[in-house]
């Protein structure tokens, strides 16, 4: 039953089995309900329900045939349930976790409906000058507040491996890069970075924590009426991780070009009212007690590295006619110039 609901083609699912589903397990939404799914890229198909008593947010994984470790929204649900009860960073409240696929099609959950804003640009075009600088600082201690949580405190003890997080994404994107390499060409600062990074690895890493592992302006909910950061959204890549990584990889947004909307390269930050790159990270150590982040250029290098490789991905699909985002072409040409940003990184530190 999907009259009357707003689905993408291909993820439609049976209505009617939600609501038996909603009155025995969820029955303070349970009744008639209207689906409306979200527009929008997420990997794992997100869709708006609502009820006579109000709405709820449904993450369902997609149908077809998948990798056995991806879209699991049952890792998702557990980091969201965990963050909720600890309190501290501001997420959606998980409601029902649903394991059996033969409700509607695949596994599930449902969390409460944040209403709020979300911020695109990093420049903040629509906000007055004098309030972007606030954004910026709840943007990073809500970050730092995560990173200084006890991830077996918080029941996520075995939520990852605790070591060789970095050596493992070297390793995973590197055989990626040389899988894609007849159909997306092969290029020389990728090839020097990726020889680059195993020979460089800080030689002690900074104790586990929980990342969020694509934290970025846009995957932030801030809340109507003040700029105050009320969830943190899309939690599926979270995992047991290195804190000083997931920190780069968001510290990227200063350094990557204008690939997508708002990039902070080449803009000028005063104008806009924004902090600078140093600014920044020092507010990121003050909240977090350190002086500094350790081998943050060796970070910044492998973290550019990294969405060098999945830019040249992109690439490969395009090649061979794959793609569907209408973005897809504008990225595959931004290869070399992350690739060189990320070989010019690791010359920046100093190792050889």
């Amino acid at each position: 039953m999907t009259e009357g609901h707003e689905f993408r083609p291909g993820l439609e699912f049976d209505v009617g089995a939600l609501e038996r589903h909603f009155a025995l397990h969820l029955p303070q939404h349970a009744g008639p309900l209207r689906v409306r799914q979200f527009s929008g890229g997420q990997s794992n198909p997100t869709y708006l329900v609502e009820s006579s008593a109000g709405s709820v947010v449904l993450r369902r994984k997609p149908p077809g045939v998948l990798l056995p470790s991806a879209h699991a929204v049952d890792r998702e649900h557990r980091v969201l349930a965990a963050l909720a009860r600890e309190g501290s960073v501001p997420v959606a409240r998980p409601l029902l976790m649903c394991d059996d696929a033969a409700v509607i099609g695949t596994p599930f959950y449902v969390m409460e409906h944040l209403q709020g804003r979300v911020f695109w640009d990093p420049t903040l075009p629509e906000l007055p000058r004098g309030s972007r600088r606030t954004v910026f600082e709840a943007m990073c201690a809500t970050l730092a507040t995560l990173h200084g949580l006890d991830p077996v405190a918080l029941g996520l003890g075995d939520f990852g491996r605790t070591e060789g997080y970095v050596a493992r994404q070297v390793a995973r994107w590197s055989k990626q890069y040389v899988g894609d390499a007849d159909a997306a060409g092969r290029v020389d600062s990728m090839e020097r970075v990726i020889d680059w990074l195993p020979r460089h690895a800080p030689a002690t890493e900074p104790a586990a924590a929980a990342v969020h592992g694509d934290y970025r302006l846009d995957n932030l909910m801030f809340a109507p009426d003040a700029l105050r950061v009320i969830g943190v959204l899309d939690w599926e890549l979270s995992t047991l991780g290195n804190p000083h990584a997931d920190f780069a990889y968001h510290l990227m947004m200063y350094r990557m070009p204008a690939v997508s909307v708002g990039a902070l390269q080449g803009q000028d930050l005063e104008a806009l009212g924004l902090p600078t790159e140093d600014e920044y990270v020092a507010a990121y150590c003050a909240q977090r007690g350190l002086r500094e982040v350790p081998d943050l250029g060796y970070y910044m290098a492998f973290c550019l590295f990294r969405m060098a490789g999945i830019l040249h991905g992109i690439r490969g699909r395009v090649q061979r006619g794959t793609a569907v985002s209408p973005q897809a072409k504008r990225h595959a040409a931004a290869v070399e110039i992350v690739a060189d940003l990320a070989w010019q990184q690791a010359q920046s530190t100093g190792l050889r």
